[in-house]
């Protein structure tokens, strides 16, 4: 599909609600996506330092878990 201007670009032939709707929604999903992952990433390597804390204090202290 080709477009004769700019301004027709944006129109999307009379259905640019629509078609920029999308895409912005598309958008925010995958922004949304990407920073769960790596919130989730963080939190992973938070929760598995403080356990090698925990189990280490406890190897120490003569505890077995």
């Amino acid at each position: 599909m080709s477009f004769d201007s700019f301004s027709d670009l944006l129109a999307m032939g009379g259905h640019a609600l629509y078609v920029w709707l999308s895409y912005g929604v598309s958008l925010i999903v995958i922004v949304w996506n990407a920073w769960r992952v790596r919130s989730e990433r963080v939190r992973f390597f938070r929760d598995a330092r403080a356990q090698q804390r925990r189990n280490a204090a406890a190897a120490q202290s003569g505890r077995s878990l």
